[in-house]
């Protein structure tokens, strides 16, 4: 139902994850007799969770970890563990700096070049766990200028990462030179290209998400400004709230399959700080999600208490800030817990399992169809 905004303008509502709810079905289960594996392309999970590519959560001995967990880690590869050999000791240094000299010093880490050698030894070090599936994140500006070398290096999956990713990316101008082009990425065609599976995002409607479907993607990434430490919204204004964009995007997938017979992972990016949150962005559709702040709350992860997103280190109009999360646990116990308290931000795959079984799922597809009920004040009791 649209809502006049004024005479000459309407607009729909839309929902965040603090203004819907879960509603328990007639039966339950037990938590564990619960399946939340999925797949993506040839690969199978046991956790639905995708690190997102940013360089306060993922390194490569995190990516190994969490591989090592049954999820999936993409690392940055346009981000610092590229541009700098020591990048650990670079992103050490962060840790002590007020948040205007941290983002001035991301900006001047970003400055440096992408180095293609680097890239390599980064999948490699992913690659020393056997087992474990490497995944590393372009942009669509530089995606044809380094994706080769990755491939090369043994890279399993792509994900093709921007802000808000359509299915055609037109560029009059390189975006690190500045050298003047007339280059179309376009997905259809590229993906045809790529010899493993390409997750593309983000987006946040419905024909985006359809768009994205029929380039080939074998993931989307549903979510723009949504994260923590993100400023797009607010720099931009553009976005919706994550649990109408997944639902948006879920219905998007089932148009897909009836079209084609093609299935299309959705997997939610963005917006989720606690195991509730997760069992919302699955019951509204999603088969997966990306955590990038939870993440970074972890003892192992490079940003030692701090988060930002890449957005955060643009040259001309940065879209994010450092945030400190804190730490609060071995990466482990954020995602398997024990918890050590009710705050919900530990134990969040054992809190999604215990949240499916309540109400009777067996497996995340199930999950999907969950009631939903709108419900702001159940999330915001009144004591």
């Amino acid at each position: 139902m649209e809502i006049e905004i004024g005479r000459g303008k309407k607009a729909r509502r839309a929902y965040g994850f603090d203004e819907i709810t879960i509603v328990p079905s007639r039966r339950t289960r037990n938590p564990d007799e619960v399946d939340v594996a999925w797949k993506l392309g040839p690969y199978r999970f046991e956790l639905p969770l995708v690190a997102s590519p940013m360089d306060a959560a993922v390194s490569p001995s995190t990516a190994r970890t969490i591989g090592r967990l049954g999820g999936l880690a993409v690392l940055d590869l346009e981000g610092v563990w590229t541009r700098h050999a020591d990048a650990e000791e670079q992103l050490a240094k962060l840790a002590d700096l007020s948040e205007a000299e941290a983002l001035a010093r991301l900006r001047e880490l970003h400055a440096a070049p992408v180095q293609a050698e680097l890239i390599r030894e980064r999948i490699r070090e992913i690659k020393s766990e056997p087992g474990v599936v490497v995944a590393g994140s372009l942009t669509p500006q530089r995606v044809r200028k380094h994706y080769e070398v990755a491939l090369d290096a043994g890279l399993d999956v792509l994900a093709i990462l921007g802000t808000v990713v359509s299915a055609e990316h037109v560029a009059k101008a390189d975006a690190e030179s500045g050298e003047p082009h007339h280059e179309v990425l376009n997905l259809k065609e590229f993906i045809a290209e790529v010899p493993v599976p390409v997750v593309v995002g983000g987006c946040s409607s419905y024909h985006t998400g359809l768009h994205l479907m029929r380039t080939g993607a074998a993931g989307v990434l549903v979510g723009v400004g949504a994260g923590v430490g993100s400023t797009v919204r607010r720099v931009l204004g553009v976005g919706l709230p994550q649990a109408t964009a997944i639902a948006d995007v879920a219905g998007a997938r089932s148009t897909h399959v009836l079209e084609t017979g093609e299935y299309v992972q959705v997997i939610a990016d963005g917006g989720m700080r606690t195991g509730g949150d997760l069992a919302k962005a699955i019951a509204c559709g999603a088969d997966a999600v990306m955590l990038g702040a939870p993440l970074s709350r972890a003892e192992e992860a490079p940003g030692r208490g701090w988060h930002w997103t890449p957005g955060a280190a643009h040259r001309e109009l940065p879209r994010g800030s450092r945030v400190h999360v804190g730490t609060a646990g071995p990466l482990e116990e954020v995602l398997l817990g024990p918890a050590k308290d009710g705050a919900g931000t530990t134990n969040l795959i054992g809190a999604l399992k215990r949240s499916m079984a309540t109400c009777g799922s067996l497996d995340l597809a199930e999950f999907n169809r969950a009631e939903i009920a709108i419900a702001p004040a159940a999330n915001h009791p009144i004591a």
